[in-house]
């Protein structure tokens, strides 16, 4: 095991719930909007990015930061598929490159770093 793969609320409505645990099952990870905003919340209070961690934002390519604002914005694998007309192995290697670049252990990291380093912000 290597921990959740996705957060969603529990009051959403049932056919989302069984959406989103369709989604985790496949193999991809979720994080709900709402909760990518409660976790950016609580992790911009606790600290910020140190400086050098800014410059690993350089190493990204063109295309690894449009995958990167688009996961920060909650988006599932499949989705980043459809939105970026590649296939789903694709956006995993994007994905699995951003995390080796920025030294991030998951998606949830990722976008946390993101979002303290103003490489996104919140809509």
């Amino acid at each position: 095991m290597r921990g959740p793969s996705g957060f969603a609320l529990k009051s959403r409505p049932l056919d989302e719930l069984l959406s989103a645990i369709r989604v985790v099952a496949e193999g991809e990870a979720l994080l709900a909007p709402s909760v990518t905003r409660r976790l950016i919340a609580h992790f911009s209070r606790a600290s910020r990015v140190p400086p050098e961690r800014h410059r690993d934002f350089e190493q990204l390519t063109e295309r690894e930061r449009e995958v990167l604002s688009l996961l920060a914005r909650g988006l599932s694998n499949s989705e980043l598929a459809s939105t970026l007309h590649v296939s789903l192995p694709t956006v995993k290697t994007h994905v699995s490159r951003i995390l080796t670049k920025l030294d991030a252990r998951d998606r949830t990291q990722l976008v946390v770093l993101a979002y303290e380093a103003g490489f996104v912000s919140a809509p």
